[in-house]
Formats: structure tokens, sequence, C-alpha cells
């Protein structure tokens, strides 16, 4: 009931944008850790397995190794699919004999998408070429991304939820945006995006040293 992209910079930045017809995906499928990489965990989701392959990758586990051991260790595997994005860009999809309707998995340069109960299998490769052609800040090419994904057939169905989450080395997601139910949730995600984008750095500073942060310029942040 998803699809989605994990991709990098390959300057330190990790993101991953996600939609479905579920709502909240991006609560469940989203993972990503500082200096580690990315990963989406859907289908029948279990989101324990997004920390699980996280930890492998940060024990110095390549896309692929994390992602047979888990699987290994996984008795639900079958129905689930899962996308690994590792510190070098390089990447590892799997899909469960039981993964539902029509699949699909695409791998590009720092990037790779997925997806389950798409409209064709092609759609994440579509992704991924958005990707990759896309120019601009690390979320702006995820969103890309995805409605690129939906112009090619995207989800069987409609989608009602999105998420676009990016990691930059602060030790927090600096962008982390959610839409949990919607009639057309990746343009409602670009709405929030261009909100977001132009205050994303006041509030990384905001975090890190207040003292020389600029003011909010809301009623009452008189100073």
């Amino acid at each position: 009931m998803t699809f989605s992209i994990a991709a990098t910079d390959g300057a330190g930045r990790f993101g991953l944008a996600v939609t479905s017809s579920s709502p909240a995906v991006a609560a469940r499928c989203t993972h990503l850790r500082d200096g580690v990489g990315a990963v989406s965990s859907q289908n029948i989701t279990d989101p324990r397995l997004g920390a699980l392959l996280l930890d492998e990758l940060e024990s110095g586990a390549s896309a692929q190794e994390a992602l047979d051991v888990v699987v290994a260790r996984t008795p639900s595997a079958a129905y689930r699919q899962l996308v690994v994005l590792d510190a070098r860009g390089d990447s590892a999809v799997f899909s469960g004999e039981h993964s539902l309707g029509v699949i699909g998995t695409a791998q590009g340069a720092g990037c790779v998408s997925a997806g389950n109960m798409l409209a064709d299998s092609a759609v994440p490769q579509a992704i991924c070429e958005a990707f990759a052609a896309a120019d601009g800040a690390l979320e702006v090419r995820l969103l890309a991304a995805l409605r690129a994904g939906e112009a090619a057939g995207g989800e069987a169905g409609p989608v009602r939820s999105a998420g676009l989450s990016v990691v930059s080395g602060h030790g927090w997601r600096d962008t982390d945006l959610r839409v949990d139910w919607h009639e057309d949730p990746v343009a409602e995600l670009g709405r929030l995006l261009e909100i977001w984008l132009p205050q994303r750095e006041d509030y990384v500073v905001r975090g890190l040293d207040p003292a020389s942060s600029v003011g909010y310029g809301v009623p009452g942040d008189e100073r």
C-alpha cells in the first residue's frame, strides 16, 4: 500500500519520502540515522525492522549485508518490503513473497525506491530517474521523485498520507514533514515544504546556538 524513495545528496544528508493509501504512513515506515543511512520498512509494516537495519549499518555492514542479516533473523520477512541506503550511498531492497499486489523496485546513484500495490511495476524506476534529474536541496529532489511516482501511476488506488524527512548530522531530523490523512497528500506535502524550507536553517541554529538565533516573529516574541 506504499511507495517510497530513500536517498542521499552525497554530502552527508540522508532522506526518505513515502506515500500510501493508509493513514500516517511516515510514522511507521521512515527510519533515518545521522551518518548511517536511511531505511523504509513497508508493505505489512513492522517498524521495529527499521532500527534493526540501521543498527547493522552503524556496526559497519553494507546495505546488502544489513538486509541479509535482518531478513534471515525475521520469521515474518515474507510479509515485508524493506528499502536500505547506507552511508556510502549503496542500496539494497527486499520484497517478501507475500508483498501485496503489483510490486516494483529500482536502484540509482545514491537512491533506492520500492513500492507495493502499484498501478505499474515501473513506478519505482520513474521515481529514481526523477530524483537523478532534479536539482536543489535533497528535500526538493525527494518531493520531485514522489511526484514522478504519482505521475507514473502511483498506487493502484488513491493515496491518503505522505511524509518527507531528512537528517543532516545535527542529531535530529532537520526536516520532518507529515500529511497523515488528505485527499491529495503529495500536493499538500509540497505546500508544507514551501513553508518549511526557508525556515529550516533558522531552526537548526535555534537548536545548536540559541543565543545567536533570530526571533520567531510571532506575538509574544518581544526581545
